[in-house]
């Protein structure tokens, strides 16, 4: 694989380089400028180029810390390619804890974005203008939204055959398939025809220590299957089977009041099984949760307070247990 000139941000990335380099995307009220620091790291070799994000909801802590821990451990140091690591693509969000734009706006509905519209599209626009085009594998961290806790997990459209061969690879506990969702920052990779990775684990406003291990050690089997890393670092490896998960239900709160998990995520749940109660703050009413089915439990309301209706466990429909 021959070299290439990368340009990035009106920079030269010249092979053996290190860069820390500033993506502007707007100014405070105060005339203060707010910068996105992207990390850049190329080996004197010819290789791929990784992009890693994460940070896209500002209220998203799990995946900004993975993407930290990436350059901390040194794994954005290739021996051969090129690493962009950007470990909060939303700064106003992570400055404010809050999963929107400033505007009001989810910026990961705002993709491809526009050169002259709102705050958020604006910035989705000098993403998918500066960044995205120079990669050809994106890796993508995210969590669950609100008190929500995922289990870690990739999602992935089943008919992009090479990111479904780098999800077997990045080997997470579950391999959830859907399709993209318009406007999304995924659906624009997958237009412009790159390899995407989008990982889900823990909840907002939160780090979980075993999320953040899966996301960093699914990275290292990605970019070591990569040939991208030296002998430094070794391929870890997992005993496991990964779970493939291509439809899931929602089972919701039957009432509303304090809600009392009885299982946790990841956990295999058969029909009839009690998976939580609601309860009223009073101590006179109990209400029974029972599994509608058999399946793994991918997502957890870890909120303790539900109105009736509101989601409270995502469910697989079509897994069975791993024996």
């Amino acid at each position: 694989m021959a070299l290439r000139e990368i340009k990035i941000l009106d920079t030269i990335i010249k092979p053996g380089s290190r860069h820390r380099l500033n993506l502007n995307t707007a100014n405070l009220y105060t005339s203060t400028p707010v910068e996105i620091p992207v990390i850049i790291n190329r080996a004197k070799l010819a290789g791929p180029i990784v992009l890693i994000t994460a940070g896209i909801h500002g209220d998203e802590i799990n995946g900004v810390e993975i993407v930290r821990q990436i350059i901390a451990k040194k794994l954005n140091r290739p021996e051969r390619g090129t690493i962009i690591c950007v470990p909060v693509l939303n700064i106003f969000g992570f400055l404010n804890s809050n999963r929107m734009f400033p505007d009001g706006r989810d910026l990961n509905r705002c993709f491809p974005g526009s050169k002259n519209g709102s705050l958020a599209s604006r910035f989705a626009y000098n993403i998918t203008k500066e960044l995205i085009p120079h990669a050809d594998i994106v890796l993508d961290f995210h969590t669950g939204g609100a008190q929500r806790f995922n289990a870690p997990q990739i999602r992935i459209d089943r008919h992009e055959i090479e990111s479904v061969e780098l999800a077997n690879i990045f080997k997470p506990p579950f391999i959830v398939y859907s399709p993209n969702v318009s406007k999304t920052f995924r659906a624009t990779c997958s237009r412009m025809k790159k390899n995407y990775l989008l990982f889900e684990g823990g909840k907002s406003q939160d780090t979980d220590r075993s999320v953040m291990h899966e996301g960093v050690q699914g990275v290292l089997r990605v970019l070591e299957h990569l040939e991208m890393l030296g002998e430094t670092f070794s391929k870890p490896l997992v005993d496991r089977q990964i779970v493939h998960i291509s439809k899931t239900r929602w089972i919701r709160a039957s009432h509303s009041g304090l809600l009392h998990p009885k299982t946790k995520c990841g956990d295999f749940v058969v029909a009839g099984q009690l998976i939580a109660t609601i309860t009223d703050p009073y101590g006179s009413s109990r209400f029974r949760i029972k599994a509608s089915h058999s399946g793994y439990v991918i997502n957890v309301n870890q909120s303790p307070l539900v109105y009736q209706g509101d989601a409270i466990f995502h469910i697989s429909t079509d897994a069975q247990k791993e024996t």
